[in-house]
C-alpha cells in the first residue's frame, strides 16, 4: 500500500488550499484507473479544492470549479476526470438519466460530491474521502478505501 494512502487513511490536516491540492495531486498518482471517488463533507469543506488537485495530478490545465448548476463537468488530461455535484439529484435514477457512462473515456476517474444523494449508485469499490473543517479552521481529510 502506498504511503499517501496510509497517511490519508490515518487522516491528514491541511492549512491552505494549496496544501489540499498538493495532497490530492499526490493521491492522483495511486488512484486506480476507471475508479470512483466519493467526497463527503459540508459546504466549504474543500471538496472542489481536492478535486482541483486531482485534476492537477492528471495534467488537466483548465480551471476546475464546482459543477453545481450544470451537475457535472468532464475534464481531459492524462486521465479523464468526471466531476459530479450530486446535491440536486434525488437518486441513482437521476444519475442514470444523465447518461454519463456514454461519455467516459478510459482511463477515467469519477469524482462525486454529495455522494449520499445517490448512495444506491456508488459502487462498493469506490474510495470515500471525508472532509471537514476543524475548530482551528484547518481542513481534515480522511480516506476510506474499503
Amino acid at each position: 500500500m502506498s504511503e499517501i494512502i496510509q497517511q490519508l487513511e490515518a487522516g491528514i490536516t491541511t492549512s491552505t488550499a494549496q496544501e489540499t491540492e498538493a495532497l490530492a495531486a499526490a493521491l492522483a498518482t495511486v488512484v486506480p484507473e476507471n475508479h470512483m471517488l466519493a467526497l463527503h463533507g459540508d459546504l466549504g469543506a474543500g471538496k472542489t479544492t481536492f478535486i482541483r488537485g486531482l485534476a492537477r495530478g492528471w495534467n488537466i490545465n483548465e480551471p476546475v470549479t464546482s459543477p453545481t448548476f450544470n451537475l457535472y463537468t468532464i475534464y481531459n488530461g492524462s486521465r479523464q476526470l468526471v466531476h459530479l455535484d450530486a446535491y440536486r439529484l434525488d437518486s441513482g435514477a437521476d444519475l442514470d438519466a444523465l447518461m454519463i457512462d456514454d461519455f467516459l473515456q478510459e482511463p477515467w476517474c469519477f469524482a462525486v460530491e454529495w455522494p449520499e444523494r445517490i448512495e444506491d449508485s456508488i459502487p462498493e469499490t469506490a474510495w470515500h474521502l471525508h472532509l471537514h473543517i476543524n475548530e482551528t479552521h484547518q481542513h481534515c481529510i480522511r480516506l476510506q478505501t474499503s
